[in-house]
């Protein structure tokens, strides 16, 4: 059965949804040095990359030592997203790379799991990354894991 979802992005997933995603972030962030967050607004109110990469900035994912942050950034009114990738992760890998990680995304955004098709998003973009960004003894967590919401 399908939920029904709110296009507000305080209650577009459940508490036990927030849960899951921030868990994937955590079992993802295990794999690599790299730093995953999710950013959710409801209306992107521009072009939404051009929407992602100020909130990109905005909450400090350029703040990483290896420039290594990947950010999610859904605008759950509009039912879109935008995967970025920094400056340090850009350098090393083909201009495609997020691709993979896009049509798995949609494939379950299209059947409504949108809880599922995040995590399974971040779990794929963990394993992609840990090639490049390989897990450290020493890696300390630069980024926040919680989700961060736009004040309306």
């Amino acid at each position: 059965m399908a939920i029904e979802r709110s296009s507000s992005p305080e209650k577009f997933f459940t508490d036990d949804e927030k849960s899951h995603i921030v868990k994937a972030i955590q079992e993802a962030e295990k794999k690599t040095s790299g730093e995953i967050r999710i950013h959710m607004e409801e209306k992107a109110g521009e072009d939404i990359y051009k929407r992602a990469i100020r909130i990109f900035e905005k909450i400090g994912m350029t703040r990483t030592v290896n420039r290594n942050g990947v950010l999610i950034y859904l605008a759950t009114g509009s039912r879109q997203f935008v995967i970025l990738g920094d400056k340090g992760i850009n350098e090393v890998v083909s201009q495609n790379f997020w691709e993979d990680v896009v049509r798995l995304m949609t494939d379950f955004f299209k059947s409504g799991k949108f809880c599922e098709g995040v995590c399974e998003g971040i779990r794929l973009i963990g394993e992609k990354l840990k090639d490049h960004f390989p897990y450290q003894t020493d890696d300390i967590n630069e980024l926040s894991d919680d989700i961060s919401i736009s004040e309306k």
